[in-house]
């Protein structure tokens, strides 16, 4: 899907203290027929994001007064559902296990190409606005009660919102309930990649949702090792 040709533009928050990337980070964007905001540190970022509307926040992990873990868990306290893309050095092993941990939907590690970027933002948008790969065959889950396209699981009157890669996982698993989602297989649909950084990832996200899911025991996320992921609902 491009964002070339559709009447209204999505714009998008860019925060990154490297001159050189920054400025051509932001042409590229703009050539593409996205609107992009740039800034040089976390907190002109945070006063950007709080005057303006964005669509998705692509943030990078090092910078100067705020980082973009800080930053983006102030962002999620005013949104819980906006987007957000980390920036990351690719050494840095731990900026990507801590940026999912934090919620991140995506993650891009230096250097990278712009194409690939392009790719992931609307590979973001695509899901936000429903066209995700696969339907969601379960709308109930024990007792929650779970929307894909609000991206919330419900029980009782206790709300969770979900971030985008919560709720491909969880679709995944749904799709695939009381038999086994290969590993392998939900990499590359929600990661496009089964690298050691997004199975790692991946592992984190998996913890996140047994804590969303743990209020009914009738529920479980179980490993089936050297395979994948098993949802079983009795």
């Amino acid at each position: 899907m491009s964002n070339a040709g559709q009447n209204i533009k999505v714009r998008l928050l860019l925060a990154e203290d490297d001159e050189n990337l920054g400025s051509l980070l932001q042409e590229y964007l703009k050539a593409r027929n996205f609107e992009a905001d740039w800034v040089k540190d976390g907190e002109k970022a945070f006063r950007a994001f709080e005057k303006n509307h964005y669509d998705l926040c692509i943030l990078d992990v090092m910078m100067p007064l705020k980082d973009g873990f800080t930053l983006a868990s102030e962002i999620r306290m005013v949104d819980s559902e906006m987007p957000v893309i980390f920036l990351t050095a690719k050494s840095m092993k731990e900026d990507v296990l801590e940026g999912f941990t934090r919620g991140a939907d995506d993650y891009i590690t230096k250097p990278f190409s712009m194409e690939e970027l392009i790719f992931r933002i609307e590979a973001i948008l695509r899901r936000i606005k429903g066209g995700g790969e696969g339907i969601n065959n379960c709308k109930n889950i024990g007792k929650y009660e779970f929307d894909s396209q609000k991206q919330t699981l419900i029980i009782g009157e206790k709300i969770q919102n979900l971030t985008t890669k919560e709720t491909e996982l969880l679709k995944l698993l749904c799709n695939n309930k009381n038999r086994i989602l290969e590993r392998n297989y939900a990499l590359k649909a929600i990661w496009f990649d089964d690298n050691y950084f997004n199975a790692r990832s991946m592992d984190v996200y998996i913890t996140k949702l047994r804590k969303y899911l743990k209020e009914d025991p009738s529920v479980q996320i179980i490993n089936v090792h050297g395979k994948g992921y098993k949802l079983i609902v009795d």
